[in-house]
């Protein structure tokens, strides 16, 4: 005789969340057999039938039972509650399962606590997510702890499942504080007991609030990433279109921004002066940077400004400036930022906010280096003229210099913001330590002088940085040192509207009359 073995998910509570191939699963089928809490919002469609109960504890034995029943003919539904698939009895059973045996077997999908509890919270898997057990009975705590640890290094959103139980009190305030090494403070959670069942409880807290709640068995812990947002009373994680070569800790402004203020990205020196002077003039104004030092510069030389730190990627950032009501958009990044400019760009289209890009002024002059129109062309140069190249152009593109033909024969040196993750990136593009200066500039001719001949460096490359970037003093040591400067020429871009000075901004602005 050949049976049927039916694995059939129940969802998460009352009948109405039983998906319709389940319901027709256990109608056809002639013995039952789960635990006995699962089997209550199914009762209906139970009438008549054998039914097998075992104990919660005795998980593996439900599953031989519902086997020996199958392998004896019968049509089988072997019942768990959520997805039988996930922390359930399907692999049990597939573990029971001979591979000589003939009975038929389907798998019945079903609603999973996480779909359950995140439905409640509103949309915060929406992006890439992980799932983890808290519980040790079937996988060793150190396990546990080193998933749950890159699960916080890569920022995915994340769903606890067997949180708190009598003898398991601590282990999830283990968990957290892990979550919390690489994880903001002040990320979005939810925590849900007894979802779509009777006493159906659901919050929303902070992921250093979590340390201070208790927990049980019938409890859900849904964590977000740094991208995640509340709105009313739900919480939602964007799709996508967000900075994701950013680090994964941010540490963003947990507060509100002052409505229609003036927009500056910055990162620059020209950039907080330009926020400074706009400030002293009694505009309301915000200061975007994107790192924590960035932050931390801003806040030191713009009294009056309040300052939104972390890269937030284009989906954030368009929904601050919505919030906010902003007034206009001044684009103030590196001369370089490219990607950063047309992404202000296209903000300023899509939300109607004036955009004004403010760039420092270039200062190349016939002497004053070897111009090359892309990072390609100055690396495939300092390899054919120097051995030990110094590198001013920033951390983003090492890899293109150290991985050019030729470069494993070359010795690289260079000078990064002392930020840990540019430092960081060095290291992994394979620049010795002992060849890293990291340092803020801008640097004199002096300094630039000392630290070339010491390490007899033999060729600079750099950017046209302009004054504010120490651009002229560069030119003055190499020509001091008779050292080659090779410069990468800036990127060219269609701006809206551009200009180069503080007054021409403020005349602008005048003109868009942004006070009323």
């Amino acid at each position: 005789m050949s049976g049927v073995l039916n694995l059939v998910s129940v969802g998460p509570g009352f009948a109405d969340m039983v998906v319709p191939r389940a319901e027709a699963a256990l109608r056809d089928s002639e013995v039952i057999v789960g635990y006995e809490l699962y089997l209550r919002w199914i009762a209906p469609w139970l009438a008549g039938k054998e039914i097998h109960t075992p104990p919660l504890t005795q998980e593996r034995e439900r599953a031989l039972l519902a086997i020996e029943k199958a392998r004896s003919g019968a049509k089988v539904a072997l019942v768990s509650s959520g997805d039988i698939g996930i922390y359930a009895m399907a692999a049990l059973a597939f573990e029971e399962i001979r591979e000589d045996d003939t009975f038929a077997v389907n798998v019945v999908p079903g609603i999973t606590s996480a779909n359950a509890c995140a439905s409640l919270l509103g949309s915060p898997l929406s992006h890439d997510f992980a799932t983890l057990s808290l519980s040790d009975l079937l996988c060793p705590w150190d396990w546990i702890e080193n998933r749950a640890r890159h699960i916080a290094q890569a920022d995915l959103a994340c769903v606890f499942y067997n949180v708190q139980s009598a003898g398991r009190q601590e282990g999830v305030y283990r968990i957290l504080n892990i979550m919390l090494e690489a994880k903001a403070p002040q990320t979005l959670c939810g925590v849900v007991r007894n979802a779509y069942r009777p006493d159906q409880q659901v919050s929303i807290h902070r992921l250093d609030e979590l340390l201070t709640l208790k927990f049980d068995m019938l409890t859900t812990i849904v964590i977000g990433n740094r991208f995640t947002e509340r709105k009313r009373d739900w919480i939602f994680t964007p799709r996508g279109y967000n900075d994701w070569a950013s680090p994964a800790k941010q540490t963003v402004e947990d507060k509100a921004m002052p409505e229609h203020a003036a927009w500056v990205f910055s990162g620059t020196s020209d950039g907080n002066a330009l926020a400074s002077e706009l400030a002293g003039q009694g505009y309301p104004v915000v200061v975007s940077a994107a790192t924590e030092y960035g932050a931390e510069v801003a806040l030191e030389h713009c009294p009056g400004v309040t300052v939104w730190a972390g890269r937030q990627g284009v989906e954030a950032r368009k929904q601050a400036l919505t919030r906010a009501k902003a007034s206009v958009l001044l684009d103030a990044t590196h001369p370089y930022a490219n990607q950063m400019s047309e992404q202000l760009i296209g903000l300023s289209k899509a939300l109607g906010i004036p955009y004004l890009r403010y760039e420092r002024p270039s200062t190349i002059a016939a002497d004053c280096g070897e111009l090359f129109d892309s990072v390609e062309q100055a690396a495939r140069h300092a390899i054919a003229v120097g051995k030990r190249i110094f590198l001013t152009t920033g951390s983003k593109d090492l890899a293109t210099f150290l991985q050019a033909p030729g470069a494993a024969g070359r010795e690289w040196f260079v000078r990064v913001t002392p930020e840990p993750e540019f430092i960081q990136r060095a290291i992994d593009s394979g620049v010795p330590r002992s060849h890293i200066c990291a340092m803020q500039g801008p640097f004199s001719q002096a300094f630039n002088s000392a630290l070339w001949q010491d390490w007899n460096i033999d060729c600079v490359v750099t950017k046209d940085s302009g004054d504010a970037g120490g651009y002229q003093a560069k030119v003055a040591a190499a020509q001091a040192l008779d050292i080659p400067l090779l410069v990468i020429k800036r990127p060219q871009l269609a701006y809206p509207l551009a200009t180069s000075s503080f007054a021409a901004v403020l005349q602008q602005l005048a003109a868009w009359d942004i006070r009323k």
